[in-house]
């Protein structure tokens, strides 16, 4: 397998390293690591000291998961990480090998680091060999001094593995799996937190041991658990006629699992007892010295990542519970679409941001989408997400322009005692001719989805991310439009659902466009899918997703409305305009006067632009009444009315309303506060709504 991977991945040419024959007579083994593929090559003899046939080997370092305990792969992990990272040229460690029928053998590995020159490590190779017989010899040479010393090692090695438990299910899964239970001959393990002035069983194991009755506990009540935490003293157990004498109510219910000793320890954090942890034996008699110093050492150890656990659930729990405060309680029935939202939460204590979605209903058939993130990862962030979703919702309500709302919400938090920035992509969706105008913030780029389900990334212009745009005075934020077929999706998401440590925006595009290429078809279903996806690679930053997509056309009652800024000398807004122009003539019901209002149309937006100094607000809109009427509006800031006048032969400007006024069925002029709109309107024909 390693030969015919070897041209396609450019390993050494030398690769795999070649064994001697006095290695393979001693009964070492080799193998050769290319750090650049990932390729790993181990020869017979190495394969069978893993216990694994040659077929059963995958070529890859995690192919020998299965006969490395967890923790020793911690260990062994963190053993070259370091070697790798301080530049040494060799390292070596002694590790455990759980064989296919169960049993442990120690073994050996010694490596040599190869690095390019620049320094950077390329390659590894080194023997393997069964370490078991020595390690053993040496232990019978050394005596008690070994055993002792065995046994601290396996309180550092524990206490090491600690360190990195966040939560109160880690430090037990590590404990039921750690080699610490067995080199101390510990057959079982019981622990309880203390909650509300009661002991809380809360593992047991990994044999059942539990004792009805005892899942909650007082503290008063005879049982071992309760005394610890009573006195703070640990409890040694010698014999079980002493288990038996001194709990008389607890041992007729675990003297079938043959229990002959046991060592209940309190684990105390800060001078506050906070549970305890009752580890059994069996065929123990007695603790020596050496043996309660190492289990209280141990003891504290355990209380000490218990404590940070708590801590960091609880935190989590306020966290994730403001968090969800902040975010709509329900998302509102939108005529014409079908909408799921997700939000997955960091799994590491505070870590939880300030991702968000909402939907907002607007008037015309249209819904507002968005999708947002503010910097940071804390209660802060989450508290600011609230207060600029509030906003972002208002001015959206109040009928502004999608860039209008992005530059008012960037002014906003600029404003804001925060020194938070948010990145954000709003989606204003017309459901009545599927035309969405998008504006982004320093957000990734959204996706749509096919009726066939084939995804495409959909390049949307962005502005300055918001707070920042308005602190560096460029609030300017063009608007992107495109149209939403019926069948078709929008997906808004953020950057937790496509960053992965180590791996490029990119790449994690290509793998979501896949895990959408071939997910449900089910709206739900797909925003479930995408989350678990993202717990399976062990994500560790929020998500918020949201999914919209177009149901068969849509006609409201009150008639459509569709709105663009144009700026002056942006000719892509004049583009995008005249694109929104064109789909609502078609989703209307316009066709046959499709070119009269275009060129009506395009006429007002270059009067507007050439003869005031501001830009120019585009609104489409459907009048109901006695006559179905489609009406072209055109906002800007000067106050003068403009005049119709006779161009000449010769002349190529003044002919715009002398062709509004040839063109529509009715013009005029309105003054709209400090400035004024010119509109015309069109009758259409009724919509055929069978």
């Amino acid at each position: 397998m390693a030969d015919r991977a070897a041209g396609a991945l450019s390993l050494p040419d030398d690769w795999p390293a070649r064994a001697e024959t006095t290695l393979s007579l001693t009964r070492m083994g080799t193998f050769d690591w290319d750090l650049g593929s990932g390729l790993l090559h181990l020869d017979p003899v190495g394969l069978a000291l893993f216990d694994l046939r040659p077929e059963e080997f995958n070529g890859r370092p995690d192919g020998l998961a299965p006969r490395v305990p967890a923790d020793e792969a911690v260990r062994l992990d963190t053993l070259v990480t370091q070697a790798l990272k301080r530049g040494a040229e060799h390292y070596g460690a002694y590790f455990r090998v759980r064989r296919k029928d169960g049993s442990l053998r120690w073994t050996h590995t010694q490596a040599r680091v190869r690095r390019d020159a620049g320094g950077r490590p390329v390659r590894i190779t080194g023997i393997v060999r069964d370490a078991t017989q020595e390690l053993a010899d040496s232990a019978a040479r050394m005596g008690l001094d070994a055993d002792r010393r065995r046994q601290t090692s396996v309180v550092e090695s524990t206490t090491a593995a600690l360190a990195h438990a966040r939560t109160v299910e880690d430090v037990i899964a590590l404990l039921r799996g750690s080699q610490g239970l067995e080199h101390l001959g510990a057959t079982s393990l019981v622990m309880g937190l203390l909650e509300s002035g009661r002991i809380h069983l809360v593992a047991e194991g990994p044999e059942e041991s539990f004792v009805p009755g005892t899942r909650w506990t007082r503290v008063d009540e005879q049982y071992p658990m309760s005394e610890v935490v009573r006195t703070l003293a640990p409890r040694f157990i010698e014999s079980a006629e002493d288990f038996a004498a001194s709990y008389p109510v607890l041992w007729p219910h675990i003297k079938g699992l043959g229990v002959s000793a046991a060592a209940y320890l309190p684990l105390i954090a800060q001078a506050r007892p906070i549970g305890a942890l009752g580890l059994l034996y069996r065929d123990k008699e007695g603790f020596t010295s050496d043996e309660r110093n190492l289990l209280v050492a141990l003891g504290s150890s355990i209380a000490q990542s218990l404590q940070r656990a708590v801590l960091y659930e609880q935190e989590h729990d306020l966290a994730e519970g403001l968090q969800q405060a902040m975010l709509p309680r329900r998302i509102p029935e939108v005529a014409g679409a079908q909408i799921a939202v997700r939000y997955r939460s960091a799994r590491l204590g505070r870590d939880i941001g300030g991702d968000w979605y909402d939907v907002i209903p607007l008037p015309g058939g249209r819904v507002g989408a968005v999708i947002g993130d503010v910097q940071g990862h804390d209660t802060h962030a989450a508290a600011v997400m609230g207060q600029l979703r509030i906003v972002l919702r208002a001015y959206a309500a109040e009928g502004h322009t999608p860039a209008t709302v992005m530059a008012r919400a960037s002014v906003f938090l600029h404003e804001l005692d925060t020194d938070r920035f948010a990145t954000c992509t709003y989606a204003e969706v017309d459901l009545t001719t599927g035309v969405v105008q998008l504006v982004r913030a320093g957000h990734v780029d959204p996706l749509v989805r096919d009726q066939d389900g084939s995804p495409r990334r959909l390049p949307v212009q962005g502005g300055l991310p918001l707070g920042l745009s308005a602190e560096f005075r460029r609030l300017e934020y063009p608007v992107t439009t495109v149209e939403l077929d019926p069948g078709q999706t929008l997906l808004l998401y953020t950057d937790g659902l496509v960053e992965q440590p180590g791996a490029d925006l990119d790449d994690g595009m290509r793998l979501l466009a896949a895990l959408v290429h071939d997910g449900p078809r089910d709206l739900q279903l797909l925003a479930d899918r995408l989350c678990e996806v993202v717990d399976e690679r062990g994500g560790d930053d929020d998500v918020a997703l949201l999914l919209l997509r177009r149901k068969g056309t849509f006609a409201p009652q009150a008639g459509g409305r569709l709105q663009q800024h144009v700026a002056q000398n942006d000719p892509e807004a004049l583009r995008s305009a005249r694109h929104m122009v064109r789909a609502a003539v078609r989703a209307w019901g316009a066709r046959e006067r499709a070119d009269e209002i275009e060129l009506a149309a395009d006429e007002l937006v270059t009067n507007a632009l050439m003869h005031t100094d501001g830009g120019a607000i585009v609104t489409v809109r459907v009048l109901s009444g006695p006559r179905r009427l489609l009406r072209v509006e055109v906002e800007d800031r000067s106050s003068a009315l403009p005049r119709r006048r006779e161009a000449g032969e010769s002349g190529v400007s003044g002919r715009g309303l002398m062709l509004v006024d040839r063109l529509s069925d009715t013009w005029g002029v309105e003054s709209r506060g400090s400035g004024k709109c010119v509109w015309c309107e069109f009758a259409v024909p009724e919509r055929d709504h069978r």
